[in-house]
């Protein structure tokens, strides 16, 4: 059972957001294949950008969208080591940290969408193999990837623009600590997650504990949002499963990114917990239910702009692909010419179109217009 008595107020939440992921997996499975496909794309790109920047990674959703079209162009667990000189090329190499963060939430990710119903009951073996698939394409992390910390760390967020570092939570200490608290954690878990009925309920009680541990040496942040989504797949509830790969919620922690370091140390205190009683979970709550509502409301944006797409003209297709395969750059008229053999015209067409629709955003005006690609 929870650590937590959830008050009238969100017991309420809960019972209007369920109403909510009813009425959208009801629009969702009246889709096409093609429809739910372009859902689930968007939904990987964009919980893939925001939780790496979250952490402080660079790539911008563009920039993860054609990396993720790079790799999954022959889908061989290869494509990384082998492309990976080219992506950098292309993006430059300052952003190599970066690249080797979102390749492996890449990897983390699918098999969550893909494999979460496989992997119950969830154990230690099952979240370090997640650990180990999320560090595996950086390699300073080879020695302790997929393994418990063995030195002590901290719960850090650090300001973009100042680079100023304040300590959130300080956390288990290695060795028999945090063994013992993780064996608890799981074992919790797997007693709970069929019997709770709100497992919204669960899934934030698990991620909180599990980074209050902060059990391995580095990307626990990126674990604990990755094992938010794996908890819900879990849950035994058909519509959850038919909208959580469809929801984008590390994009909406990531616009509220420092409303989400309060919330863990408001819970928190600033320290790990032995009796997960002793945490104040209403503020923790209150917030993951906000981020899940408006997640839910952007299936129905993203929606929209597949019906967008399906309605361009040849055209406008052949001048979004030019930016597609340039997404660092922000691009000219005369540029697109030389790139699709398209007359100036149409192209100026195709760009109005593009713009009014979402798809591109101008910048400048008359001939020194630029245009650069929207996620």
């Amino acid at each position: 059972m929870l650590s937590f008595e959830p008050d009238p107020k969100i017991l309420s939440q809960l019972k209007s957001l369920q109403e909510q992921v009813v009425e959208i997996y009801q629009e969702v499975q009246a889709a096409t294949p093609e429809e739910r496909a372009y859902l689930n794309h968007c939904a990987l790109i964009s919980n893939v950008g925001a939780t790496t920047r979250i952490e402080n990674a660079v790539l911008t959703d563009v920039e993860i969208e054609w990396v993720d079209t790079e790799l999954s162009r022959d889908g061989r667990t290869t494509a990384f080591d082998e492309k990976k000189d080219y992506i950098l090329d292309k993006l430059s190499k300052d952003r190599q940290r970066s690249l080797e963060e979102v390749a492996g939430s890449r990897a983390v990710l699918s098999v969550i969408y893909h494999q979460a119903c496989e992997m119950t009951p969830l154990s230690e073996t099952i979240i370090r193999g997640l650990h180990h698939e999320l560090l595996q394409f950086y390699p300073p992390a080879q020695r302790y990837a997929g393994v418990y910390k063995t030195v002590i760390n901290k719960v850090i967020s650090r300001n973009k623009a100042t680079g100023e570092e304040r300590t959130v939570l300080e956390p288990t200490d290695p060795g028999v600590m945090t063994e013992t608290a993780m064996h608890e954690l799981v074992t919790w878990y797997n007693g709970t997650i069929r019997e709770q009925p709100w497992p919204l309920l669960a899934a934030v009680e698990f991620t909180f504990r599990f980074l209050a541990i902060h059990p391995f040496q580095d990307g626990n942040g990126r674990m604990g949002r990755a094992l938010f989504l794996l908890i819900l797949l879990q849950a035994g509830d058909k519509y959850l499963e038919g909208v959580v790969p469809c929801m984008a919620m590390d994009r909406h922690i990531e616009q509220n990114r420092a409303r989400y370091y309060s919330v863990l140390h408001q819970a928190s205190e600033g320290r790990y917990r032995p009796d997960p009683h002793d945490y104040q979970y209403a503020g923790l709550v209150t917030f993951f239910l906000k981020i899940f509502a408006a997640a839910l409301q952007d299936i129905r944006f993203y929606r929209e702009r597949f019906r967008s797409l399906n309605e361009l003209s040849e055209a406008s297709v052949k001048v979004l692909a030019c930016f597609k395969s340039l997404p660092e750059r922000q691009i000219k008229v005369a540029e697109i010419e030389v790139h699709t053999k398209l007359p100036r015209r149409t192209i100026q067409f195709a760009l109005k179109k593009l713009t009014g629709v979402g798809f591109l955003q101008r910048q400048g005006k008359a001939a020194g217009a630029r245009y650069r690609l929207v996620f």
